[in-house]
């Protein structure tokens, strides 16, 4: 039997990761005042015992003020670091999984509630709510408040709070960083058309449009270790007649190359309500192959991978480098030993677990190929 595609090693500047199955960020909404919690030390942990090739933390604001929830976590004073640390130590001591970060900033989406107590926005008045910012003066959805356009003081504040977050996801030893120009947030909302409105040097054309996330992506990469990856998350398309498209993500992603970006990661959607999506199987890997197709970095697809045969000819076929699962793999924590076993390859397994493996998989638990190795 020939190698699975799926997995096979893949290098990133010093990282180098086991397979071609990403973890990717998926929000708890479960921080105090921006502080992970014992939820993140369970939720991680067992994660970390999946045999991907890499964990990545969820979106992390950079600014209170660039949580979508109170509940978001936090990387912008040193109380939300000393949390972190203690969730990374713990996790790192059981298990060998490299481990990234995505930072962001929500812009207009931000001050909402719990998406299980309702995912409203909440008011500035409101003791979990604030006063949202964005480019231009817009509101995300009818009946939301306006946020305040960013000057280019607030915009240098944020900017630097992106810088900032990179030096202190370094100091905490993380591995990579992703910076989040998707799903409508404060990056993606100054690429698209329809929530940026600007006629500054930050508005109008794409290359102003694209102006922000670059200075963004450039300040980020300059914080954070040169031998360690800095990629991004893009919205492939707002799925919006006059936003966002497949054609300026290209030039985006080409942008990004030139800047040193390590890879990038496309999913779609978000920014607006009036989004059409065609759900279904792989539904976002047309706009990744698009991707590919203009870029020499690795780039990531996501979006309704659940299936292994699926996942295996997505990498087999070229149309992406790496696979990244997010409630796949919460209602599967095993995916990838699941996917090993029916391709025929090996994973990483702990020690404590090892007893586990099926009789008629006797080559499923390799323990000379630890993840990062």
């Amino acid at each position: 039997m020939s190698r699975a595609k799926l997995f096979e090693p893949l290098t990133l500047g010093s990282l180098t990761l086991a397979n071609r199955i990403v973890i990717a960020p998926m929000c708890q909404y479960s921080a105090v005042d921006g502080c992970m919690t014992d939820w993140h030390v369970i939720h991680l942990g067992h994660l970390a015992q999946s045999a991907a090739a890499l964990l990545t933390i969820e979106a992390t604001a950079v600014l209170p003020e660039g949580r979508i929830s109170y509940g978001d976590v936090g990387l912008y004073n040193d109380e939300t670091e000393a949390a972190m640390a203690t969730v990374i130590k713990s996790v790192r001591k059981w298990s060998p999984i490299p481990i990234a970060v995505q930072l962001a900033h929500a812009g207009r989406k931000a001050s909402i509630e719990l998406p299980w107590k309702g995912g409203r926005q909440i008011e500035p008045g409101h003791p979990n709510g604030w006063q949202t910012t964005a480019p231009s003066p817009c509101a995300f959805a009818e009946g939301e408040g306006s946020p305040v356009a960013l000057d280019c003081a607030g915009m240098e504040r944020v900017r630097d709070a992106f810088a900032q977050a990179a030096r202190r996801a370094a100091r905490l030893g993380l591995d990579a960083v992703q910076v989040h120009a998707a799903h409508g947030y404060l990056l993606h909302q100054f690429l698209s058309p329809l929530s940026n409105g600007r006629d500054d040097d930050y508005g109008g054309s794409l290359e102003n449009r694209m102006r922000f996330p670059l200075e963004v992506f450039d300040a980020v990469r300059a914080a954070f270790p040169p031998e360690r990856p800095v990629t991004v998350r893009v919205s492939g398309t707002d799925w919006v007649d006059g936003g966002w498209t497949i054609e300026e993500t290209v030039a985006f992603a080409q942008a990004l190359e030139a800047h040193g970006c390590s890879a990038i990661h496309v999913s779609s959607g978000g920014l607006d309500p009036a989004q059409a999506i065609p759900v279904g199987p792989s539904y976002q890997v047309p706009l990744a192959r698009a991707v590919k197709q203009a870029v020499t970095i690795p780039v990531v697809a996501v979006g309704l991978i659940t299936d292994f045969e699926q996942a295996e000819a997505i990498i087999g076929t070229g149309d992406a480098d790496l696979v990244a699962l997010a409630r796949a793999i919460l209602y599967d924590p095993r995916w990838p030993w699941h996917a090993a076993a029916h391709l025929g390859a090996s994973v990483h397994a702990p020690d404590q677990y090892l007893r586990s493996q099926p009789r008629q998989y006797r080559s499923l638990f390799d323990q000379r190929a630890k993840p990062g190795e």
